[in-house]
């Protein structure tokens, strides 16, 4: 048993602390948004209500700290976590009524925020410039419960919820663009328009580079591939197992099929063929030993591509497609897509903008702050650099924030505060 004096029960507690932050780790992308121009420019492009800016960074920065519904705003306005934000934390219900009035066209404003913040932030040294970028797309289900919330319903996951389509950049996890759907909406339903504007958005942005995206069977469609094709980008697609499909697969020679690295117990092959013209890239797998008696046949997998190089390396390529699932779940976990917290189908569709901001805020934060911890997740970012407790003081006219000694990652979050503090916007020629 531990000494009474040590006993958590001899500890006072008390909420009169007017000087505390809460998270106080939000001054880093707090001051890449101010860097960016966050606030200014929702109040120049959003017209909706008075001050949209301050309304927009309060959401982004409570989705940052873990805020997962509009209740959880409330948390920026705790002791002086608002001098870390550098703008006014507005009240939940405040904001509640501002995203409640939002139709389809303010959601398309805030399309253009995001577009704008991600050419200013690319342009800023976080872009590809005019290196190779690959775009991921896929969709979600956005699970709700209750029948209060407009749009929802059971998708081909038999869920109940919204059915939003997102685009990402493979290597960072960046959200290049979404669009909120409803939960009845088939896989592919605006996926030609949708290309075609995350493709412009990319090239305004500034990605100058050659293009590639991938996609699984649920966008297999002309429409997509055209797209694609018109805008000078090259596609890798999943394709389904039709009638045409098998028969493609079937007429491929033996001979022709090559041996792949593939897990114990398992067996890999890869080969090509055509299907309507285009290059069909097949990989067949199957079980070994004793587990071949569970599925003792080949699976096939099929994608379409026009792109040039080995099979072998095409399809390596194409199966890291899956890398779209991790910023899916960064979008999801503990924050911002966890909930969708409006029974009005437009107030959801403007929070997935403002969660997907805020989701790119973060990498965009460690990728210019100079944070290097690998592959960027959420919540480890989150955990270690931004739910930081601090106390705010001044003195001698000048304002400290006070962190906790010790701090594991102390070196690493003040480096990469200077950093933010000195990024620079190159203005258009």
């Amino acid at each position: 048993m531990p000494s009474s004096s040590h006993s958590l029960d001899r500890v006072s507690v008390t909420f009169d602390d007017d000087h505390a932050v809460a998270d106080a780790g939000l001054i880093l992308p707090a001051t890449l948004g101010r860097r960016l121009g966050l606030e200014q420019a929702t109040d120049a492009l959003v017209g909706v209500g008075y001050r949209p800016g301050r309304k927009a960074a309060t959401v982004v920065h409570a989705i940052l700290a873990g805020a997962d519904c509009i209740d959880d705003l409330d948390i920026l306005r705790t002791g002086a976590t608002q001098r870390v934000l550098g703008h006014t934390a507005m009240a939940p219900s405040t904001v509640g009524t501002w995203l409640r009035s939002m139709t389809f066209g303010h959601v398309r404003q805030l399309d253009r925020l995001a577009e704008t913040l991600l050419g200013r932030a690319w342009a800023a040294g976080a872009g590809p410039g005019d290196a190779a970028m690959t775009i991921d797309l896929d969709s979600t289900v956005c699970q709700v419960h209750g029948y209060a919330k407009q749009g929802a319903a059971y998708g081909y996951t038999r869920q109940y919820g919204y059915h939003p389509i997102l685009a990402t950049r493979a290597d960072t996890g960046e959200v290049l663009h979404t669009r909120m759907r409803k939960g009845s909406a088939n896989t592919a339903r605006g996926s030609q328009r949708f290309v075609r504007e995350t493709i412009g958005r990319v090239r305004r942005a500034g990605a100058t580079g050659p293009l590639t995206l991938r996609a699984d069977s649920g966008f297999w469609s002309n429409k997509v591939i055209a797209a694609c094709t018109d805008h000078d980008v090259r596609y890798s697609i999943t394709v389904r197992q039709t009638r045409q499909v098998r028969a493609a697969i079937d007429g491929i020679d033996e001979a022709a099929w090559t041996d792949i690295d593939y897990t114990a117990g398992g067996h890999a092959q890869v080969a090509e063929t055509t299907l309507a013209g285009r290059r069909l890239v097949v990989r067949r797998t199957r079980l070994t030993g004793q587990q071949a008696q569970l599925w003792p046949d080949w699976r096939h997998h099929a994608f379409v591509t026009d792109r040039t190089g080995d099979a072998v390396d095409l399809d390596a390529d194409h199966r890291h497609h899956a890398v779209v699932e991790l910023a899916i779940r960064d979008l999801k976990a503990g924050a911002g897509l966890n909930h969708c917290p409006s029974g009005v189908f437009n107030a959801n569709a403007a929070w997935l903008v403002l969660a997907a901001l805020a989701h790119n805020l973060l990498r965009w934060t460690t990728t210019l702050g100079g944070i290097h911890t690998g592959p960027v997740v959420a919540k480890t970012i989150r955990r270690r650099y931004l739910t930081i407790p601090g106390r705010i003081t001044r003195s001698a006219r000048r304002t400290t924030l006070h962190l906790p000694t010790r701090w594991p990652w102390r070196d690493a979050f003040t480096e990469a505060l200077s950093r933010l503090r000195h990024v620079t916007i190159p203005q258009p020629c």
